[in-house]
Formats: structure tokens, sequence, C-alpha cells
């Protein structure tokens, strides 16, 4: 799911783990003293997109025995199911109510590899569920973890990631909501030379932080539950990015369980005007994290970044051959997202 890119030659990577395949309204990012509460702790992120993605052929049990009208008809895994009958599906459910109905024929319009094919399809009727039935699993949301940056309880929203959830060809996923959990970190894949690390997360259903809104290309955004109680969170004001100073400076993020750590780390690089949101290349300096993950790892993505006191950033991707670098996104590009 991960998609890597070679820039100035060096190898990077989102620093998210998903788990599967994640005109806006800007507020005003106002003022050097605006206060939020810093994340650095994970979320588990379930998103709904507006595609339903063909993941399996299967066959149907019907009166004159197994059938799979999918794969009769040239269906295959990895296509699009765009329309059926030139009605437009953007979930499962959307397959399920237009097969309902009784159309003579279906036409069904699926996007593959760029091109879109339109084949006719005669559903079988599925002895068990008496409804008509395609042949194919499909899935029309994506799971994973990575870390919130902050939250906005004057306004009830919150940041993570600070860059978005992209396809195979790097193209940003459009989302129809979702909802962010609590995540447990049970173990994390330390990250070397050639092959980055990984946070290793499972949801807490139990706790939510909210729902999704937005994934853009400065993170994944949404509105806060008003469950969600934010009074063990720290207080920062937001740093502007005219204030950073390359030196120390230092990231909150979690390694194990839910217990969010400060880390050491030097700004080495500032870039103001970066296009692809690479305000920052940072260094991890502290030990501890260097000796339990090798660095910057895959569920990082969207730790944030703090310097004199100051929310200034967060981390968003890791280069590929040296764990202990990588990117950040300044904060001001992110409080200006949603």
């Amino acid at each position: 799911m991960l998609l890597r890119k070679n820039i100035l030659k060096t190898l990077l990577v989102f620093v998210v783990a998903l788990l599967c395949v994640f005109a806006f309204s800007p507020i005003s990012a106002a003022a050097e003293s605006q206060t939020l509460y810093l994340g650095g702790f994970p979320a588990g992120f379930t998103l709904n997109t507006t595609t339903v993605e063909v993941i399996g052929i299967c066959e149907v049990m019907t009166s004159d025995g197994m059938r799979s009208p999918a794969r009769e008809s040239g269906i295959k895994t990895g296509d699009v199911i765009d329309k059926i009958n030139g009605r437009e599906v953007n979930c499962t459910k959307d397959v399920n109510d237009i097969l309902a109905e009784e159309y003579k024929k279906f036409e069904v319009t699926i996007l593959r590899g760029g091109e879109t094919l339109t084949v006719e399809v005669n559903p079988a009727l599925d002895l068990t569920t008496k409804s008509k039935r395609l042949g194919v699993l499909v899935k029309d949301s994506i799971n994973g973890i990575g870390t919130v940056t902050y939250i906005d309880k004057a306004n009830n929203k919150f940041a993570s990631l600070g860059h978005p959830v992209a396809d195979l060809n790097g193209s940003i996923i459009e989302i129809n909501g979702g909802t962010v959990y609590g995540c447990f970190i049970y173990d994390v894949k330390k990250g070397v030379k050639g092959t980055p690390g990984e946070l290793r997360g499972a949801f807490e259903g139990s706790t939510v932080l909210g729902k999704a809104a937005v994934n853009c290309a400065c993170g994944i955004y949404g509105d806060l539950s008003e469950k969600f109680d934010v009074s063990k969170l720290i207080k920062v004001e937001k740093g502007s990015i005219d204030s950073v100073k390359m030196g120390k400076a230092c990231i909150y993020s979690t390694l194990e369980g839910s217990e969010v750590q400060k880390y050491d780390i030097s700004i080495v690089k500032v870039d103001k005007n970066n296009k692809d949101n690479r305000n920052f290349v940072i260094k991890i300096d502290d030990e501890k994290l260097i000796s339990k993950s090798g660095g910057i790892v895959q569920g990082m993505s969207g730790s944030p970044i703090v310097q004199n006191g100051k929310i200034i950033g967060a981390v968003t991707h890791v280069f590929i051959n040296d764990p202990t670098r990588g990117y950040g996104i300044a904060i001001d590009k992110m409080l200006n997202s949603y």
C-alpha cells in the first residue's frame, strides 16, 4: 500500500502502515498564539472510498449448480465497478440495490488499467439469499494505522498523517467519510538501510476519535467525537515556519501500547515553499528511538514536531537508505487544509 518515489535519487516512503487496498473549507490558521492539543498517539483508520474494487471472483450456488456471472462476462480481480446500467456505483450497497431491480439485462461499466469497458452480465439467483449476485468479492473501504498530529478542540477537529492516502498510481484516494479509532501498538519492525520498518497495531473499537472527513495533500482530517477526552493531552501553541531554526527539536510518537513518548531530533533543512510539502529535513538523534525502531518507521506518519515548546509540523516520510532521516510538513499548511 505504501508508495515509493525516487526524489533526487533518495528513496522515500509515506510513513503510514496501510493494511488494505486512505474545494476544501479552510479554517484560519490564526495566529502565532493559537492553542492546540498535541497528538503523537496512534489511530486506526477505516475510510469509506467512493469506488468498489473487485478483489476476488467467486461462485454462486444456483438451482442449476455453481456458476460465476463475473467470470463468464470477463470481469477480473482489480477491476473497479463504475456503473451498472448507467447508474453510478460508489459502495457495495449500490451494487446490491441495482441488482435487486427488475432489469431485463445488466450492463456493468468497469475501469481497468486506465480504460473503461462495458460488459453484459447475467446475474445468478443465489439459492441461499434469494438475491441476484454477480459472483464477485469487492471492497469499498481501506484500513490502516497512522499517528494523530493535533486536536483543535475549539473547532472540534483533528488532523493526522501529514500526507495523503494515495493509490498505486500516486493519486489521492477520494473518501466518503469513515471512522477513526484508538489504536494499541503491539510490535515494531525495525527499519534498516533499504528496508523501512513499521509499527504494528490493533484497533481499539471502544475508543472513537471521530469521523474522517477529508483525505487531502496534507493528511486525513475529521470531526472530533464529543466523547473523546483531551484532558490528559498537552496544550501547545502553533509555531510558524518562519520561526523555525536549524538545530534541536523533538517529535512525539508512540512505539508501544498507547503511551506517547518524546524523542530528540534535529532540523537539518527548512524549505518553506516546497511544493510537495517537504518543508523540513529531520534527523533522529534519540538513541532510545534508534535502538527500538532504527529511526522513522511506517505508522509514525503524523507524529508532531515541536521546537521551543511550539508545534511546527509533522513527520511524513522516511529516507529508505537512512531511516534516521526523513521529511516533515509545516504546521501552517496542515492548519489551512480543513
